[in-house]
């Protein structure tokens, strides 16, 4: 019987070979990375260019406005008269509900000195 060792071995370099030049292929450079925002004043709005093979993309981008938040109605409104603000009466008021966990310090309930703390936490 003959060994097929050297036919295994030039079968696994032609393999390599092959694969190297798959993996060498020519790509496109990445895009230059955009300008550094001067430190001073944020811009409104960015802009960036990125060369392609179709041509140049701009990239223009502004940060989303802020939103606006009621002002947090009283303590004795959400919980109904009560000692403390469940999650189902949170709901009447959407910053609360959202922030029922942090508010309760991971409780099920948020008494009037935790709603008072949260609400300076807002402003």
């Amino acid at each position: 019987m003959k060994s097929r060792k050297p036919l295994l071995s030039a079968l696994t370099a032609a393999a390599l070979l092959f694969a190297s030049t798959l993996i060498a292929q020519d790509a496109p450079p990445p895009p230059p990375p955009p300008p550094p925002a001067p430190m001073s004043s944020p811009a409104p709005t960015e802009r960036a260019a990125y060369p392609t093979p179709q041509g140049q993309v701009v990239v223009h981008s502004a940060a989303a406005p802020a939103p606006m938040i009621d002002p947090a109605p009283p303590f004795e409104q959400l919980s109904g008269g009560g000692k403390w603000i469940t999650e189902d009466q949170a709901a009447a008021y959407l910053p609360l509900a959202n922030d029922f966990l942090n508010a309760s310090h991971n409780g099920r309930r948020v008494s009037k000195a935790q709603y008072d703390e949260w609400v300076k936490q807002l402003q």
